[in-house]
């Protein structure tokens, strides 16, 4: 049996008093009229399927259901200053890429385990207007790794990179399944932020198979970033695990994997072209990344993304958005010589690019989307991927 560490203890008590404060804030906000609790959700589904190339051409139907509630603990309790906040979801329905056979998906709500989940739990106490402390079930990509620009284009990739995404013995705190986190934030002005976090290395929520992970046998997950945000963002950020992680390649003489340290940067930009305000037609954001890591212990050394958002594509239509992108992802040479070992000839990198138009039509929004993969899986020999999908989501 596994000793719990200290840490764990001590990060298991906070989050288990983060729960009986989001449970007790609930009943107390359906027994008052104050606005203590604000509750949302959504239902999205996509039709997906390959068109042309990849592995093989057939539809897909996937979807994502969302509850989420989000807490003044000042209205409810008198707590100054702190809020809680609880994410839902539910996932199910195919698995797209299994036709496509990329290395970093098409698709940003797909899972491979489709069950519902505790996404997220936590509460944040702030600090005057500068500065605030997070503990919880957190998604690091909420904040760490975000262009909001990106934002409506479906390819996983635009959403954090995969060098990062494909990290951790069960993958980082993103989606589908978060860990247990401590992040804290610093605003020295409008303009500035400075934000770090760490995070159980082995990810895992209620509706998991072992529920919450409260052992930190894995180490933790460190990230810090930096940035400046005006009429655009600039930022630059790293990230490292406390434990060495196994080498995909390379063993020791005992003939077990060589241990590594797993780690890697990322630099993120974005700037606001045209349009001012929010009822500005046609306004468009350009956005473009960079992130590299160790190559030792993911099949990704780096990749980069970068694209255009246009938002009220048409003054009649308020809720009109258009954006296209471009991403490439490049394998480590280990990862291509293992695949070399097993008759694979991969080339250097997969790169696609991804064009979508969103609108709403009553209270449902459709968006139909379309992605061309070049060299889907970097292998040569697989058709190039032309992926078509429309989304439906309605918000409540």
């Amino acid at each position: 049996m596994h000793q719990r560490h200290p840490i764990a203890l001590r990060i298991g008590a906070i989050f288990s008093a983060a729960c009986a404060a989001f449970a007790g804030a609930c009943a107390f906000a359906a027994e008052t009229p104050s606005k203590a609790v604000t509750l949302s959700g959504g239902y999205t589904v996509d039709v997906a399927g390959v068109v042309s190339g990849g592995l093989a051409k057939r539809g897909r139907v996937l979807d994502d259901l969302q509850f989420g509630a989000d807490i003044d603990l000042d209205k409810a309790f008198g707590w100054e200053g702190a809020k809680a906040h609880a994410l839902l979801l539910n996932n199910s329905g195919a698995m797209p890429n299994d036709d496509a056979g990329t290395v970093q998906g098409v698709n940003n709500i797909e899972v491979t385990r489709q069950r519902a989940r505790l996404f997220e739990a936590w509460v944040e106490q702030s600090f005057g207007d500068k500065g605030s402390l997070l503990v919880g079930l957190y998604d690091l990509n909420s904040e760490f790794y975000a262009n909001d620009s990106a934002g409506l284009l479906l390819a996983p990739a635009f959403g954090i990179g995969s060098e990062l995404a494909a990290t951790g013995p069960n993958g980082p705190s993103i989606f589908p399944s978060t860990a247990l986190s401590v992040r804290g934030s610093w605003t020295p002005n409008e303009h500035v932020y400075v934000q770090a976090a760490a995070i159980n290395a082995h990810s895992g929520v209620l509706g998991d198979p072992g529920g919450v992970c409260t052992e930190f046998e894995n180490g933790l997950l460190t990230i810090a970033e930096a940035g400046w945000r005006g009429r655009g963002k600039v930022a630059f950020g790293a990230w490292r695990y406390t434990k060495k992680q196994p080498d995909i390649r390379d063993v020791v003489a005992d003939g077990l994997p060589a241990s590594r340290t797993a780690q890697g940067a990322y630099l993120l930009l974005e700037r606001q072209l045209t349009g001012e305000g929010e009822d500005a037609v046609r306004k468009t954001t350009a956005f473009a990344r960079l992130g590299l890591s160790d190559g030792d212990t993911t099949a990704f050394s780096g990749g980069w993304q970068a694209g255009l958002l246009v938002e009220r594509v048409f003054e009649s239509r308020p809720d009109s958005a258009f954006s296209v992108g471009v991403n490439q992802a490049f394998l480590t040479g280990k990862f291509r010589a293992n695949a070399l070992d097993e008759g694979q000839l991969l080339t250097r990198a997969e790169s696609a690019i991804e064009v979508t138009y969103s609108d709403k039509i009553g209270p449902v929004t459709i968006q139909p989307d379309l992605q061309y993969v070049r060299n889907p899986g970097a292998d040569s020999s697989v058709g190039h991927a032309l992926v078509a999908t429309v989304r439906f989501g309605v918000a409540f």
